[in-house]
């Protein structure tokens, strides 16, 4: 059996997949069949809406895949493609087993895929801790948006605001109270009939930054079930 709290008001499967890493989207059904939900303590067998705060308690059978692969390592370093449905956090739990002494140096959002550094020795780790918080490291990103970039390459500035409650973040093109100061770079790589293919740089590392601020200027990433654009989801049929 494993829990969560809902940090936020959504359908129950969309939050048991995004909280449970292991849950696959049929032992979740066949979990609902069976009545092995609980919401609050009391079992159910439908898809019910979420509030924030409610306590989600789920029996079933965990499927195991893999979570990464490593493609560099030497005494100093380890580096490994991610692989998008699974948060930072876990991936490096797996990796501290192998590699005793492994230092957790950044993060990536759990649904995104890409490149991860962790580190083998306690010098190389303060190093690489001083290089992201000094951002002496570039950070790029390729996303599929909707839509039509207005310019081949542009430098987008805008102010995030977090959301507790939610657990999600806003975007404004003025400074707000408690909002911070957010830089997103990008360059058109190729554009399609719909949407566009970009190389984004991050000037800012921010919570969801990438996917809200590119929502903000109306250009959603393609699959986005936060800040997309639903209707262009379904579609597609992305997630």
């Amino acid at each position: 059996m494993k829990s969560f709290i809902s940090k936020e008001n959504r359908k129950l499967s969309k939050l048991a997949l995004y909280y449970l890493e292991d849950l696959s989207y049929s032992a979740f059904m066949k979990a609902l069949r069976k009545k092995d939900v609980k919401v609050n303590g009391k079992r159910v067998s439908q898809d019910v809406m979420l509030s924030v705060g409610d306590k989600v308690e789920i029996f079933y059978a965990p499927t195991f895949n893999a979570k990464f692969e490593e493609i560099f390592k030497d005494e100093n370093v380890l580096v490994i493609n991610k692989f998008s449905g699974y948060t930072s956090e876990s991936v490096f739990e797996e990796i501290s087993q192998k590699y005793n002494g492994a230092g957790f140096i950044h993060r990536l959002d759990r649904n995104t895929d890409g490149i991860m550094v962790f580190s083998l020795s306690e010098k190389v780790e303060s190093e690489l801790l001083n290089g992201f918080k000094q951002r002496t490291f570039e950070k790029f990103y390729t996303a599929y948006v909707v839509g039509k970039m207005p310019k081949k390459s542009d430098v987008l500035t805008a102010y995030l605001l977090k959301d507790k409650d939610t657990a999600t973040v806003k975007i404004f093109n003025n400074q707000v109270k408690n909002s911070v100061l957010i830089k997103t770079g990008y360059e058109v790589l190729e554009e399609k009939e719909g949407y566009s293919i970009l190389s984004v740089r991050l000037y800012t590392g921010k919570t969801h930054q990438i996917r809200a601020h590119l929502a903000h200027v109306g250009h959603p990433i393609i699959g986005d079930g936060k800040y997309g654009d639903f209707d262009t989801n379904n579609k597609l049929k992305e997630k």
